[in-house]
């Protein structure tokens, strides 16, 4: 029998269970998916914990890879045994699946199935940071959280790519190893550095043009203090806890900053967007600027392969195999 794994219960992993996943008929506009792969991201962990609150009992996981296994009614464009990703939409820590049929992604031949599964959510996030949150230009200068991770990986490959300077923070040398090989520039090590004192010296007292800060908690004030005169900071995420308030008067006038928080949930559900972004993650693909699965987990440990992650004790990409 196939299996998934349900979440009953916000909170810790406790609330994930093992659960029977018979096959359903894709509806108008549906198919049916047979996992090869999937993606874990911190934002399965905020559906997990609450903070991004699903109707419960869920499937987390909002990408993933595999083969179609059935066609609903309407579809076109589709074939049953094509090789497909997606991301954007929870249902992934499943064998099988339904999804809108306008989701799937049909893989090239020389795009590998782990790799795609791995790398969608990740991608489609770098896309969305680097051309619609601050265009990326020759000469910029980034600064980028979490350097070693998934996000942080992939953002300094492609900001590399598209000819940036980039800032990485990191919490220890091993991460600070990675962070070297996937192309940062320079490296700020530890959570107790002095962030904004680091990057001044970085800078000569410039700051940066564009900071990305999945960290949250009391890191995005410091982040704040570390950009130029109307230059951006993308808040992506919270992995060090809640954010507390910030006043206004921290973003401006004086400081001329553009704050914005971002979601690529909300970037993928733009039919418009959507394949022209999976397009572009495809191309990154194949120029290596995306990371290949870093840590492989069978789907009954999901729940330690989110434990793992939300601990820090993975870098880069995380996925479950089927």
């Amino acid at each position: 029998m196939d299996q998934k794994i349900e979440l009953i219960a916000a909170g810790g992993i406790d609330g994930l269970r093992l659960a029977d996943c018979p096959p359903q008929a894709p509806g108008e506009g549906e198919i049916r998916l047979r996992h090869q792969a999937a993606g874990i991201n911190f934002i399965d962990i905020y559906h997990r914990t609450g903070l991004y609150p699903l109707p419960l009992p869920a499937v987390l996981g909002v990408e993933g890879a595999g083969v179609v296994e059935a066609l609903g009614p309407g579809v076109t464009g589709l074939q049953v045994g094509d090789r497909i990703a997606y991301a954007g939409t929870p249902g992934a820590y499943a064998a099988t699946r339904l999804l809108p049929a306008w989701r799937a992604i049909a893989l090239p031949e020389d795009i590998e199935t782990e790799a795609a599964a791995a790398a969608f959510l990740r991608g489609m996030t770098a896309h969305m940071l680097l051309t619609r949150c601050f265009p990326v230009e020759q000469g910029a200068t980034l600064l980028i959280h979490a350097a070693a991770g998934g996000l942080g990986t992939a953002l300094s490959r492609w900001a590399k790519h598209l000819g940036a300077r980039v800032i990485g923070t990191v919490s220890n040398e091993e991460k600070a190893g990675i962070a070297r090989e996937n192309g940062v520039d320079h490296l700020i090590l530890g959570r107790n550095a002095d962030l904004a004192g680091e990057v001044a010296r970085l800078t000569e007292g410039r700051g940066v043009d564009f900071a990305i800060d999945g960290l949250g908690g009391t890191m995005l004030r410091q982040t704040l203090a570390c950009v130029r005169r109307f230059g951006t900071v993308a808040s992506v995420g919270q992995a060090a806890g809640p954010i507390p308030p910030i006043p206004v008067e921290e973003i401006g006038p004086l400081r001329s900053l553009s704050l914005m928080r971002p979601s690529v949930m909300a970037y993928a559900a733009e039919r418009e967007t959507y394949p022209r972004a999976a397009e572009a993650v495809i191309n990154a693909l194949r120029q290596g600027l995306l990371p290949a699965p870093a840590h492989r987990y069978r789907l009954a440990e999901a729940g330690q392969a989110q434990a793992d992650l939300e601990a820090g004790r993975t870098a880069g990409s995380v996925m479950l195999q089927f």
